[in-house]
Formats: structure tokens, sequence, C-alpha cells
């Protein structure tokens, strides 16, 4: 299983690895669904910052709050938003540069009762998670994202 400072340094290195990977890409580059029907370079990028956002905002809300019931969004229809499938991915990669770093800070000053604390789900066939669930699970979102992006690259013509 992966430990807090695992979880940590995955969170705090996504946006300098997200930049190595898009780096010198052209608007078409990041915008051409060589990979369809998985999402281009430039939606993955835009989703981590939306939902990053989210998820950040979900820890503060189930640390300050007695009782916080996750509601879910379709992702999806967020990636069709003009914002979040356009090229200019930079508005997007400063979200998480600070983002990130933000979130990194906030985990390294939890104590185990606040990395215990949950989260309920919206309906009985979801489940709950701990702050320490969800550090995990975004961390590894990130991961999934990075081969996302690593796949569509693979796929590009030479």
């Amino acid at each position: 299983m992966q430990s807090r400072a695992e979880s940590i340094a995955i969170i705090r290195a996504l946006p300098a690895q997200l930049r190595e990977k898009v780096a010198g890409l052209s608007d078409e580059q990041l915008t051409t669904a060589y990979n369809a029907p998985e999402w281009t370079i430039a939606q993955n990028i835009h989703h981590l910052a939306d939902t990053h956002m989210v998820c950040i905002r979900r820890f503060k809300l189930i640390l300050t709050s007695p009782s916080f019931q996750f509601t879910s969004y379709d992702v999806n229809a967020i990636a069709e938003m003009p914002d979040a499938s356009n090229a200019d991915i930079e508005h997007s990669l400063k979200i998480l540069d600070g983002l990130q770093a933000r979130w990194a800070i906030l985990l390294e000053n939890m104590s185990d009762d606040e990395w215990a604390k949950v989260g309920r789900a919206a309906s009985p066939d979801r489940p709950d998670y701990s702050l320490e669930d969800l550090a995990r699970l975004y961390s590894g979102h990130g991961i999934n994202h990075l081969q996302q992006i690593q796949e569509v690259l693979d796929k590009m013509p030479a």
C-alpha cells in the first residue's frame, strides 16, 4: 500500500511531470485525438486541473464539516467544454502548479485524526473515502493521466 509520504510526493511532482511530457508540442498535437476515443492531451491536462480542484475542495470540506457527502459530476461533458478542449493548456498547468503545491502542504500538516476523516458516498452502492484513501486515489489519478498522455504521444505520427 502506498504511504502518505509517497502520495504527497506524487501529488507534488505532477505539474513538473506534465510540463516535461508536453514540452514543445504544437496546438495540433495537443488537440488531435490520436488515441480516439480517449481524450486528447489538452483534455487530459484540463481534466486534471478540473478534478483536482474538486478534490482539494472536498478535502477541505471533509476537514471542516461535521459531515460531508460526495456529489458526482459528468467528467466527459466537462471535457467537451470550450475551456477544457482547447490547446491553451498553460492556464491549467498554472492551476496545477499552485494547487498541487498547496495540496501537498495541506497533506504534510494533517494529523493522524485528520487523515482518518471520511467523506460519505452519495449513494449506498458507492464507497465512503477517508482522506488517506482520497490522497492515494488522486495521486494514482495523476499517474493514470500521465500514462494516458504517453499513450497519445506513442500514437502520434513521427
